[in-house]
């Protein structure tokens, strides 16, 4: 990350997928998941992130259909936990178990009504969080982790979502100075003085990558995009995920690393 800051990752906390996986959210119109391809795509997504020096938690489900995105239920800093309000009730269940593992391991603090926050919305970049205010993200959401994470000496900077269900669907980070976004995003004024590589148009859901230690997690196929991130210092770690993309998923969504 910039600003001199560019955590080593030693932990991660994922939660499996739920049977009932396919009664999740979604805005998409692809097929419904396949449960046993799910696994094998979660447990392969496990392994790498172990490869990447990570200790993995592993949650139970609890019948969550979204629980294995467990990136929307808190945010992790070195310093403290936050504890969201995820934009759909339905989801805010899940946050109980998050924040119960997360308690030992951080001081916990939470996003409280009226505000509503999805981890998916907030890219960590150094000292700055850039927040998508989206369907799930709101104003009240945004003020309320800038009050908590200010006294750590982080930045918010809100941005307007637009198209895209999170603004980490559509933009993530590739190494300390380099982000991979959608057109769409691109050209946003607030990323001025980062490199930023533009997926091609059609190849959109593949801005959706995972910057862990050394290794770049990034979805399977989506040639041009691999291209374009052969010259990165990282290493190129592509990983199949289908069943999570039919319902609105994609690699960052499916940790907390921290």
């Amino acid at each position: 990350m910039t600003d001199g800051v560019f955590h080593h990752f030693e932990r991660a906390i994922v939660r499996e997928p739920s049977v009932n996986l396919g009664d999740g959210l979604t805005t998409t119109d692809l097929e419904p998941p396949d449960f046993a391809r799910a696994l094998r795509q979660h447990a392969a997504y496990v392994e790498a992130l172990r490869s990447a020096g990570l200790d993995v938690i592993t949650l139970p489900t609890a019948g969550h259909p979204d629980g294995h995105f467990v990136e929307d239920t808190a945010l992790v800093f070195p310093e403290v936990a936050v504890i969201t309000r995820p934009g759909m009730a339905v989801r805010r269940p899940e946050c109980e178990a998050i924040a119960a593992a997360l308690t030992p391991l951080r001081e916990v603090r939470t996003i409280d009504a009226p505000g509503r926050l999805d981890g998916g919305d907030v890219l960590i970049v150094g000292r700055r969080c850039f927040v998508g205010l989206s369907a799930r993200t709101d104003t009240a959401g945004v003020a309320q982790l800038e009050e908590v994470i200010a006294a750590f000496g982080y930045s918010v900077v809100a941005v307007d979502v637009g198209a895209g269900l999170h603004l980490k669907s559509s933009v993530n980070l590739v190494d300390e100075t380099t982000l991979l976004a959608t057109p769409a995003l691109a050209e946003l004024a607030c990323l001025a003085g980062l490199e930023v590589l533009v997926v091609p148009p059609d190849e959109a859901y593949a801005a959706n990558v995972v910057r862990v230690n050394e290794s770049l997690l990034v979805p399977a196929g989506f040639a041009r995009t691999r291209e374009l991130l052969s010259a990165t210092d990282a290493r190129i770690v592509p990983l199949d995920v289908s069943e999570f993309h039919c319902m609105d998923g994609g690699l960052t969504c499916l940790s907390l690393r921290f």
